[in-house]
């Protein structure tokens, strides 16, 4: 049977491997971004209220209801500044990777080049190619022990080719998180080169060390060239709920939506209402939760204090620089399931960088278990 030749770039990312291979319960679970932190407190019972009415039964409105894109504007508002037209401007999908494939259908024709991060999360990687775009890597920097955007690399990475950066902040798995200036050398490229940004807003309310908030819209001219792909499944916890956003100028939300409907026709009603809900409500909850995130990662600094461990200022997750151990993230990984740590190679998130690494998650491990991590990975005889 006929393979379209988009598919021969695709490839999984490994931690469908990794968790197939688990055995037991006493295995490290540090492979996949799910998470034991507990969920907002309306999601649930929104969600038991909404199975009983009749209209959690609906197609529609395809594109969400009127309510939820209501409080999604509120809540890009109260970060950004930026008031978005709920009707016009937003765009419910069924989580935040859809509204990144959904706006990449919308935007890119075959052979036009998308530049990420290296390393940057395989789903968006992939994401670019399925829309028959070529993703181009910018390698990150070490600087002090922390990921840091390499602005001239980031510059240096775009072509006549080129027609959109995607990034994220803090970035999926490295935490890497882009300063004021940072974002200004972005707006700088994009107003430039005439180039649009796909912002993947998933994690970026999981800021660590008391860091403030930053982002694209804060840079003067960037609001009208930036398409925000937003969703409830990192800083809410909703991962199995499946909602998400696309927020942006009228003209790309409005062709996004015709992908989305085209593709997945709505988001699951109840899931939607929940989402309205928790947006609603106090969100207490989510300082909590990075509070909660940030000792797991000091735990398995702690625990692994000879390793060549990169800090994460965010997110969920971190890199292990394992070819400075001498071994390959493919190898490193075996090794480190034998002695029960399930963690993911990094070949095929970027390039060369992504390579060198093995991410830990720690999002669904207590500080507890992750103390472990030493006599653990001692057995390994890596480092």
């Amino acid at each position: 049977m006929k393979r379209a030749q988009r598919m021969e770039a695709v490839a999984g990312f490994g931690i469908d491997r990794v968790a197939a291979a688990v055995i037991g319960p006493d295995v490290l679970r540090l492979e996949n971004l799910d998470t034991d932190l507990p969920l907002p407190p309306e999601a649930l019972a929104v969600t038991r209220e909404a199975l009983e009415d009749p209209v959690s039964n609906s197609w529609l409105p395809f594109t969400g209801d009127l309510g939820l894109r209501a409080a999604i504007s509120e809540h890009i508002a109260a970060r950004h500044g930026r008031s978005y037209d709920p009707e016009r401007e937003i765009v419910v999908t069924c989580g935040g990777t859809e509204a990144v494939l959904d706006i990449l259908l919308a935007t890119l024709d075959p052979g036009d080049e998308v530049v990420l991060t290296d390393p940057i999360y395989a789903g968006l990687v992939n994401r670019v190619r399925l829309a028959g775009g070529v993703p181009v890597f910018a390698p990150l920097r070490v600087v002090e022990g922390e990921w840091r955007l390499d602005r001239d690399a980031l510059a240096a990475a775009v072509t006549e080719r080129t027609v959109a950066l995607l990034m994220m902040s803090p970035s999926m798995p490295s935490g890497c998180v882009l300063d004021a200036g940072d974002w200004a050398a972005v707006g700088e490229i994009c107003l430039g080169e005439d180039l649009f940004l796909l912002y993947d807003a998933a994690m970026e309310a999981l800021l660590f060390d008391g860091r403030a908030p930053v982002g694209p819209l804060d840079v003067p001219g960037m609001a009208e060239r930036t398409v925000i792909a937003g969703s409830m499944s990192k800083a809410h916890r909703m991962i199995g709920w499946r909602v998400g956003w696309i927020a942006g100028p009228a003209s790309i939300v409005s062709d996004a939506g015709w992908v989305h409907t085209y593709n997945t026709t709505g988001a699951v009603s109840v899931s939607r209402r929940a989402a309205e809900a928790v947006l609603r409500g106090p969100q207490d909850h989510v300082g909590e939760a990075v509070a909660e995130l940030q000792r797991r990662r000091d735990a398995i600094f702690a625990a692994l204090p000879d390793w060549p461990l990169v800090r994460p200022a965010g997110g969920w997750s971190l890199l292990v620089d394992v070819a400075a151990l001498g071994v390959s993230a493919g190898e490193a990984s075996a090794a480190m399931l034998s002695a029960g740590v399930a963690a993911t190679g990094m070949d095929g998130w970027g390039a060369a960088v992504a390579a060198r690494h093995v991410r830990f998650v720690f999002s669904a491990e207590p500080v507890e278990r992750l103390a472990t991590l030493g006599e653990r990975l001692a057995r390994t005889g890596i480092a």
